[in-house]
């Protein structure tokens, strides 16, 4: 299990009653701020796909995707979704949307390998949203510009909590600052990744990483990235690699960086031929999402994901993950937060 982080003296500001109104307030808000400011429309979702469709996200290709039969399919296998990160590409294709038109939706997952702390769970629920763009726009300048669009609206719902709940101070800085993964690993070689988070995210208050799952200079990437869905190894338009990122801010309670987003420019046909060369992963191109990808049969998208009970973590000043969501976690884990007044839900 990895070390749990309580915070010294920490008290939640607001009670569990309190926390359940603000979570309903928060998504509420976030979400059609969302939707207006990048012009998505809300669509259901599939809590599970058909195994052997390469439409589940891979993550960093090592996670188990929970599985069971369908009995009155013949026991064909599905999957519990890791995200929607290829299964909204085909949804935004399928309704024809033009360039700056999107889809947004609650996705829920359960990943039942992830190492549980303060910020991990077995339960994931994020906004999930894909939206059509231009081959033009496939440059590291239009992804500023819808990172800078939902920071804003990250601006918006920290305003909305504080004019309801004074005691929690708005705290994102004026703008979000952009650093390329390459340049922090030269900034820092002798940190690893989460290390160099924390100082630029310390330092700026909120930071977005661009260029993740690419090898840098140490011969490592900065994070894993599946290689058929965010383009990673395009030439970005100003000397680097990536044309994706983490939307990263500082937590005050936990003090560290703290992820609440990841998004990015869609691999094309020629991209996801060559990541997934890289990853040794050339077999998935028979697969029914990468086949029709390469044949260029998918619409040219950006998009991400959006952690909902991260956002209220982060918004409320929570410290642990399980005060903005029900999951399960190792009973010592439970003890633990039991003894120093983490209320788990």
């Amino acid at each position: 299990m990895s070390d749990l982080v309580i915070p010294q003296n920490y008290s939640p500001v607001l009670s569990v009653k309190e926390t359940e109104h603000a979570i309903v307030m928060i998504k509420d808000f976030f979400q059609l701020a969302l939707s207006t400011e990048l012009n998505l429309t809300r669509v259901t979702a599939p809590l599970f796909v058909p195994q052997g469709t390469g439409l589940n996200d891979d993550l960093n290709g090592v996670e188990r995707a929970v599985s069971f039969p369908v009995k009155d399919m013949d026991d064909a296998p599905m999957e519990i979704v890791h995200s929607l990160a290829k299964w909204k590409r085909v949804k935004v294709t399928d309704l024809r949307l033009g360039a700056g038109f999107g889809i947004y939706t609650d996705m829920n997952a359960i990943r039942a390998d992830e190492e549980l702390d303060n910020v991990h769970s077995l339960y994931v629920d994020q906004w999930d949203w894909e939206m059509a763009i231009r081959e033009e726009d496939r440059t590291v300048y239009y992804l500023r510009e819808v990172v800078r669009s939902i920071f804003r609206c990250l601006k918006r719902t920290e305003f909305f909590i504080y004019d309801r709940y004074d005691k929690i101070k708005p705290i994102l800085p004026d703008d979000i600052t952009f650093i390329y993964a390459e340049d922090l690993q030269k900034a820092y070689p002798d940190k690893t990744p989460k290390e160099r988070e924390n100082i630029v995210a310390e330092k700026y208050g909120a930071v977005f990483v661009v260029g993740i799952g690419g090898d840098l200079a140490d011969g490592k990437p900065h994070d894993g990235r599946a290689p058929d869905y965010d383009d990673w190894i395009t030439e970005s338009g100003d000397g680097h690699r990536g044309l994706n990122g983490d939307l990263i801010v500082w937590n005050p309670v936990l003090n560290c960086a703290f992820e609440l987003s990841s998004m990015g420019i869609r691999v094309s046909p020629q991209s996801l031929e060559q990541q997934l060369a890289l990853r040794n992963c050339t077999d998935r191109k028979k697969l029914y999402f990468h086949s029709k990808l390469l044949a260029g049969e998918l619409t040219q998208t950006m998009g991400g994901g959006i952690g909902q009970s991260r956002l209220c973590m982060y918004f409320l000043r929570k410290a642990h993950i399980g005060e903005t969501q029900v999951s399960v976690w190792p009973e010592v884990m439970r003890e633990q937060c039991r003894q120093v007044g983490i209320p788990l839900l």
